[in-house]
């Protein structure tokens, strides 16, 4: 019996990307569209952009669903309530953007301790300004979130000469990457004592505004704080207002509210913030690994077989074997 599985295409078409395989039947649908008749059969859902509300959109028309597959490592944008209380498995592209963001992280933190903004600027206004800038080496890194990507980043920073810690659900120790993990409770304790906060939580209803304004106030004046997350858990205004008013070292920001930041956001101006956008996992080839995965559980699919990265739709992600 074949297999349809539906292929909602993203801002990059990826269906050449898609191996056939045997007994397995492809249905092309164009978000910009009405779905075709027979998409409403398909027994599973490749969701190459989440920010697609194809699924949300004809949710009651789907017949056959089973398995919902996401082209992305956060499901927010696709974890709304009539699927999260149904019986259809959702998983996600987790481990694939690892490196690249965990890159990217000690990029942004480079750039803060070396002063690059103003680099940037001086040599836009032809200046030769020669000054001191920072090193990682000897300073200390919050963790805020313990996933793989967090887990990957923590490496790094070591490898450079800094001290990590982790924030996750539950305090434990004896983590071989972040030691002592602390609770959500000792935030501002840790905050307090830490030269860089690494923010890289998923969007849930747990950590919605996680890091606030009194969390902010808690860091030294010289700390810089980097949220390659989600912008939902971070207060912004609180964030901003501490960089304007000269409390904060530096902040990056490769998420953040609302997406995309209008041309007229007073953010592109707050002093010692560095903007990009939500970009940090994009890496070259980002796709044919996400392909990849996807064939790789489509064939689980087909033999009944448990899945890899099944998101648990409590949660909110798909947890780690550490977290």
């Amino acid at each position: 019996m074949t297999v349809l599985v539906g292929v909602v295409d993203g801002d990059t078409p990826g269906r050449d990307l898609l191996a056939p395989v045997p007994d397995v039947g492809y249905i092309f649908i164009d978000p910009s569209s009405d779905p075709p008749p027979q998409a409403f059969d398909v027994d599973a859902l490749l969701i190459w952009n989440p920010r697609s509300g194809v699924l949300r959109e004809n949710w009651s028309r789907f017949r056959r669903l089973r398995w919902v597959h996401a082209g992305s490592a956060g499901v927010e944008r696709v974890l709304f309530p009539e699927l999260a209380a149904s019986d259809v498995v959702l998983t996600n592209s987790r481990y694939i953007f690892d490196q690249a963001l965990a890159e990217y992280t000690i990029t942004l933190m480079l750039a803060l301790s070396k002063d690059l903004l103003t680099t940037f600027r001086y040599q836009v206004e032809h200046r030769w300004v020669q000054r001191e800038t920072e090193t990682l080496s000897g300073k200390s890194a919050v963790m805020v979130g313990v996933g793989p990507i967090a887990r990957r980043t923590a490496q790094l920073a070591k490898a450079f000469g800094m001290s990590v810690r982790g924030i996750g659900r539950t305090a434990r120790g004896g983590d071989p990457d972040f030691g002592d993990i602390a609770s959500p409770d000792e935030l501002k304790t840790l905050f307090a004592e830490t030269d860089y906060v690494v923010m890289l939580l998923p969007s849930t209803p747990q950590t919605e505004g996680m890091v606030g304004a009194a969390a902010i106030a808690a860091l030294k004046p010289t700390a810089r704080l980097v949220n390659l997350g989600r912008g939902s858990t971070l207060d912004q205004d609180a964030l901003c207002a501490a960089l304007r008013a000269g409390r904060l070292g530096g902040a990056a920001l490769d998420v953040m509210r609302p997406e995309p930041l209008p041309a007229d956001s007073p953010l592109w101006d707050v002093p010692n913030l560095l903007i990009s956008p939500h970009m940090s996992g994009d890496h070259a080839g980002w796709q044919r690994d996400a392909a990849d995965l996807f064939l790789r559980n489509l064939e689980r699919f087909m033999r009944g077989e448990p899945l890899l990265n099944v998101v648990d739709k409590a949660l909110g992600y798909a947890p780690p074997e550490r977290e």
